[in-house]
C-alpha cells in the first residue's frame, strides 16, 4: 500500500487588505473632491446663479442644519452625531468583506466627512462646528444640497444593495493545491502501474 497523500490545506482567509485601501482611497477622493466642488461654488457662483440642464442650476446657499437645508439651527448636534457615526462605519470598514460594501461605506464617510468640515471652517459660525454646509446643486423642486449630501444617500443605497448580495469568496482557485497535485500524480502513476501489469 502506497503513501496516503497529504492532507490539503486548510483555505487561506479572506484578505481584506485590498478593500481597506479602496474604502480609504474612496472616502478621502470623495472628500477632496466634496471640497473642491464648494470651493468652486462660493468663489464662481456667490453673486449669480448658473443655469446647467432643464431646472438644474447651481445656486449657492449656506445650510446651519442636516442635509438637503432640514433641521435649520441643529448643525452643531447634526456634526457630533456625524463624527459618531464615522467612527462606527470605520470599524466596520475593516473587516468589510465586498468591494461593493468598501465604495458604499467610504462614500458615506467621505460625505459626511466634508460636511463636517464646512462646519468647521465655512459659514462664519460661532465655537465648535458651528459653521454652515456649503450647498448648490439646486433642481428647483428639491432642496439644494451638494457633493457630500450625493455621497451619503447613495453609499446608502450601494449599502442596502451590497447586504442582498452574496458574501464573495476571497480564495484564490485559480492555483490548485498541492494535496490537488499529488492527487493527480497517484492517480498517472496508478495508471501507468495498471498499463505495465497489463
Amino acid at each position: 500500500m502506497g503513501p496516503l497523500p497529504p492532507e490539503a490545506p486548510a483555505r487561506p482567509t479572506p484578505r481584506r487588505g485590498t478593500h481597506r485601501v479602496l474604502f480609504a482611497a474612496v472616502a478621502v477622493g470623495w472628500l477632496l473632491l466634496d471640497q473642491l466642488s464648494k470651493s468652486w461654488a462660493v468663489r464662481n457662483v456667490s453673486d449669480r446663479n448658473i443655469d446647467v440642464i432643464w431646472t438644474l442650476r447651481f445656486n449657492l446657499a449656506y445650510n446651519s442644519g442636516a442635509s438637503f437645508s432640514m433641521g435649520d439651527g441643529y448643525g452643531r448636534w447634526i456634526a457630533l452625531v456625524a463624527l459618531v457615526i464615522v467612527g462606527l462605519l470605520v470599524w466596520q470598514a475593516l473587516n468589510v468583506r465586498s468591494r461593493l460594501a468598501a465604495v458604499a461605506l467610504a462614500m458615506i464617510v467621505g460625505g459626511a466627512l466634508g460636511n463636517v468640515v464646512d462646519r468647521a471652517v465655512r459659514g462664519g459660525g460661532s465655537g465648535l462646528l458651528g459653521g454652515s454646509v456649503v450647498d448648490f446643486i439646486d433642481f428647483q423642486w428639491w432642496p439644494v444640497f451638494n457633493v457630500a449630501d450625493m455621497g451619503v444617500v447613495v453609499g446608502a443605497i450601494l449599502l442596502v444593495v451590497s447586504s442582498f448580495l452574496p458574501e464573495p469568496d476571497d480564495g484564490d482557485d485559480s492555483v490548485p493545491s498541492d494535496a490537488s497535485a499529488t492527487d493527480a500524480g497517484s492517480s498517472d502513476a496508478g495508471s501507468s502501474d495498471g498499463t505495465a501489469g497489463g
